[in-house]
């Protein structure tokens, strides 16, 4: 058994060494601090199975250890008073909270370049992206530096850099996980999900983490998340394989790892069915339209005043000069973006038009998973992002483009449906993954599943 210190003192090295370093993934981290939860994490024990690993966090999640600033100027050296309840459950599990990491500013975007603390790189090709906006997150448990992480989605941000990096990222069933202590992006659509280098040690964390919580009122009232042992093959399931995913667009790399996949569940035994999601398409659309208008609600209060970093202006200014000035500095180009795209879906003459009609589309969208899964399908088998991890600055000065790399990855938080990716294959030495997705509350069926597709499929195998 090592000793208290090199407990430690190991965690402190894995984030101090050059290759880690290098990501620009960890935000902050302290070595004092890293040594007394390592004291109380030893003195108090659990049986958890997350006992003594350490945990990365991202940014926009409160931590009461280090300052929660979401990766923008607006709240540089914010330190929350108090910690996200799913923070607190991992300490209480004996988790040591090593570090908070890297993200797409306010959680808006999807290849961490979107930071006031400079891009995240990729833990392989450091000319990529590692995905985001949890993109801190999966680079340092793809690189070994943290055991596991907490990332948020909103649109993805858990699952597309997860498959970017060749690792496994869980997003749960909205209410699954309580949200209390997660800076709010899109209310009706934030999550914080897992991010682990296996299913098993996904699947830990995450029960770790969920469960009621009286302080979220959209907090499911149910006891923590349990997984099923996994069993021995896939005869049991009936897999769901929507052709709207299959598309022509889909890079052949992912293509041939998928169907070796979909090949290996049929050959353990699973029945597979090719099933219509007609909507697929719409999804994008959808979510750029309810998540800027929930965004611009939920971003006002960064004013200067209420919260956020004032910009220094002279008195006879006046208050709209300094809100204006404040929001201009505090912000950057995405989420100023998305927050004129989210006023202006709100605005008279154009809430009809847009945000209602979004509203309505989400609500077919999560009526074509409900009727898929009630016909006999017990989960769903996608891609999870059309294409290997892209180059860093590629998609920069094209939004549309940026924001259709999590077109395979939003409907499930539209649906509010449980989704997991883990790696399957590589292109060109890049990891390629695969998406499980779940009825509501389906994590633990879902979550065997990929245990043991995670044991059958050569994650390595390049396509």
């Amino acid at each position: 058994m090592t000793s208290r210190v090199e407990s430690w003192r190991s965690i402190s090295a894995r984030l101090e060494a050059p290759a880690a370093r290098d990501l620009n993934a960890a935000i902050c981290y302290d070595a004092d601090t890293i040594h007394r939860q390592s004291e109380v994490a030893q003195i108090k024990g659990s049986d958890s199975g997350i006992s003594g690993l350490s945990f990365g966090i991202k940014d926009n999640i409160c931590t009461l250890e280090y300052p929660t600033t979401c990766a923008s100027r607006m709240l540089q050296g914010y330190q929350s008073p108090y910690e996200a309840t799913a923070v607190n459950r991992l300490k209480e599990a004996g988790g040591v909270i090593s570090c908070k990491t890297n993200l797409d500013e306010f959680g808006m975007g999807s290849s961490t370049e979107h930071s006031a603390f400079g891009r995240t790189l990729h833990p392989i090709s450091g000319d990529r992206v590692p995905g985001g906006s949890s993109g801190g997150s999966a680079a340092l448990v793809a690189g070994g530096a943290v055991d596991a992480a907490l990332g948020s989605e909103t649109g993805g941000s858990v699952r597309q850099p997860a498959a970017f990096c060749g690792i496994v990222g869980v997003k749960p069933t909205y209410g699954r996980v309580s949200r209390h202590g997660l800076v709010a992006f899109g209310s009706s659509l934030d999550q914080i999900g897992v991010l682990a280098p296996t299913v098993d040690r996904a699947a830990k964390t995450l029960a770790a983490i969920s469960g009621r919580d009286v302080k979220d009122s959209t907090c499911a009232d149910l006891d923590p998340f349990e997984l099923e042992e996994p069993s021995v093959d896939f005869s049991h399931l009936t897999i769901g394989v929507p052709a709207e995913y299959y598309s022509d667009s889909l890079d052949p790399g992912v293509r041939h790892a998928c169907l070796q996949t979909i090949s290996v569940m049929s050959s353990g035994g699973a029945t597979i069915r090719e099933v219509s999601l007609p909507l697929t398409a719409a999804a994008i659309p959808t979510y750029y339209i309810i998540a800027p208008a929930e965004a611009s609600s939920n971003l006002a209060r960064f004013d200067g005043v209420r919260f956020g970093t004032r910009a220094s202006r002279n008195a006879i200014d006046g208050l709209s000069c300094m809100y204006k000035a404040t929001r201009g500095s505090g912000f950057g180009p995405e989420v100023r973006r998305r927050i004129i795209v989210g006023t202006y879906v709100l605005s008279a003459g154009y809430y009809d038009a847009y945000y209602k009609k979004a509203v309505a589309a989400r609500q077919r969208i999560a009526d074509e998973f409900s009727r898929v899964f009630s016909d006999g399908i017990d989960l769903l088998f996608t891609p999870t992002a059309p294409t290997t991890a892209f180059r860093a600055g590629e998609k920069l000065n094209d939004p549309v483009a940026m924001y259709r790399a999590d077109a395979f990855v939003c409907p499930a938080n539209l649906a509010r449906v449980p989704a997991v990716s883990l790696p399957i294959g590589r292109a060109s030495g890049l990891p390629i993954g695969g998406q499980l997705m779940a009825p509501v509350f389906g994590e633990s069926t879902m979550l065997g599943a990929a245990s043991l597709l995670e044991d059958r499929v050569d994650s390595m195998q390049e396509f």
